[in-house]
């Protein structure tokens, strides 16, 4: 595609920034990686210029997955200085959350569109339903000293999160609030955990996506460049700005933010599935 075919999409370019930009706020306001934000949105997008649904799908979690490096990092570090962030817990977690999420990258071309959105979809609304019922610290909270059980909600997590393009703080952050941490904590250790998903999920969805047909231009696997350079500067940016308001708002108040985020979310990916 030369430069003056790239110049007719300049309000797909817009789009891209103004997500980048939320995306990044919610990246530290709630711990997620913004994927929330950024799956939506971008396979929206692809999709109103006329790229396969079958493809579009994939695009938009790979290069979500990839965006949510930079982001990632710019929240963990600024929840770090406010001392919001469980060492332990990171270690503990890291490389079992690697292992669960390349698995994941890799196996995406296996599911097509619609079982991805229906998959994001169905998540979001059970993670929203946990935090309002905190039915999750029920069921674990007794596990919270185990060691086997943080590996493998590690596993479940980076698995899932693979499939969804997030950086799993929808379910890291309740899982380890289950676990006995604070709000604040749980939100900044999520973020860290965040970033090994990313790049683990990143690399198997570039992996997964080589040599397919369809791809946006400046693909690279399911890795689309544009949106990756766009989301992710001004993501990044925009990060530490989110984690400073929430520092500002109270455990109870983050809680039903974060709720209703995800329940918004979950109802756009039921909307795209219904209309085809």
């Amino acid at each position: 595609m030369d430069w003056g075919a790239l110049a007719g999409y300049w309000p797909f370019v817009v789009g891209l920034m103004v997500t980048g930009v939320i995306s990044g706020i919610a990246a530290g306001l709630l711990g997620i990686g913004g994927g929330a934000v950024i799956v939506p949105a971008l396979s929206n997008a692809l999709l109103l210029m006329g790229f396969d649904a079958e493809v579009v799908q994939h695009v938009a979690v790979g290069t979500s997955l990839a965006i949510i490096i930079p982001t990632g990092i710019m929240s963990a570090r600024a929840h770090h200085k406010r001392g919001a962030l469980d060492l332990d817990v990171l270690k503990l977690w890291a490389p079992f959350i690697v292992l669960g999420t390349f698995v994941g990258g890799l196996m995406a071309g296996l599911y097509s569109g619609d079982v991805l959105r229906i998959v994001f979809a169905v998540m979001a609304f059970v993670i929203a339903a946990n935090i309002i019922f905190a039915f999750q610290t029920k069921l674990m909270g007794h596990l919270k000293g185990s060691s086997i059980t943080h590996r493998i909600s590690a596993l479940v997590v980076g698995y899932v999160s693979s499939l969804m393009g997030i950086g799993g703080g929808s379910l890291t952050v309740p899982t380890l609030v289950a676990f006995g941490e604070t709000m604040h904590k749980a939100v900044g250790t999520s973020a860290a955990i965040g970033v090994a998903i990313a790049v683990s999920g990143t690399a198997g969805f570039l992996i997964s996506g080589w040599g397919v047909d369809g791809l946006p231009p400046l693909s690279i696997g399911y890795i689309n460049l544009l949106a990756l350079a766009l989301v992710g500067v001004l993501a990044a940016f925009c990060a530490p700005w989110g984690a400073a308001l929430a520092h500002r708002l109270d455990q109870k108040t983050l809680k039903y933010v974060f709720a209703l985020f995800l329940v918004a979310v979950g109802l756009n990916m039921l909307w795209e599935v219904v209309m085809g």
